[in-house]
Order: C-alpha cells, then sequence, then structure tokens
C-alpha cells in the first residue's frame, strides 16, 4: 500500500522555495544595478527610466536594449555598445535615441 501525501508539507515546502526564487531576484536585479554602475542614480530617476522601458512599445528600441545587455553580459561591461566596433554605429545611435525617449 503507498503511502498518503503530505500535502501540507509539501505546500509550505514549495512556499519556501518561492519565498527563496523571489529572494534570490531582487538580489540579482541589486547586483544589476550596481554592476551597471545605476548604484549612482538617484532612486528616482531609476524609477523613471524602467518606467519608460517598461511602457515603451517599440520593437527596435526594445532589440537595441536587448542587444546592448546582451554584449554587457558577454563581458563587455558598462562601456557595452559605446563606440566598440562589435555594435553598428546606426545601433549606437538607435541606443542613445532610446534612452532619450
Amino acid at each position: 500500500m503507498r503511502k498518503p501525501r503530505d500535502i501540507d508539507a509539501e505546500l509550505k515546502a514549495l512556499a519556501e522555495k518561492a519565498k527563496l526564487l523571489k529572494e534570490r531576484r531582487v538580489q540579482q536585479l541589486g547586483e544589476l544595478v550596481i554592476a551597471t554602475g545605476a548604484d549612482s542614480i538617484d532612486a528616482e530617476t531609476l524609477v523613471g527610466a524602467l518606467l519608460v522601458i517598461a511602457e515603451t512599445n517599440d520593437a527596435a528600441k526594445r532589440e537595441a536594449w536587448r542587444k546592448r545587455g546582451e554584449a554587457f553580459f558577454q563581458g563587455k561591461g558598462r562601456n557595452a555598445g559605446k563606440g566598440t566596433e562589435h555594435e553598428p554605429r546606426s545601433t549606437r545611435q538607435a541606443d542613445s535615441g532610446a534612452a532619450q525617449a
């Protein structure tokens, strides 16, 4: 005969795992802010920029931002996309224009 499952214990374990994942996500976001140098920007400005990004539906801008983020994670650091030979000039211009939007 099978042993009955302890549903309450399983739910508790899942809730704890979800809590740990949320904590790790928040920590990683903080680490990204520091790694990009955005920790030197005041919170209101940073939130404003993030709101603009979240509200942007322009696929070209989003793709330029994604490429720049990808370059950052590939080890090109905070200067990724700023005058590098790895990114076409037109993309850099679209990227800087996107930051002003």
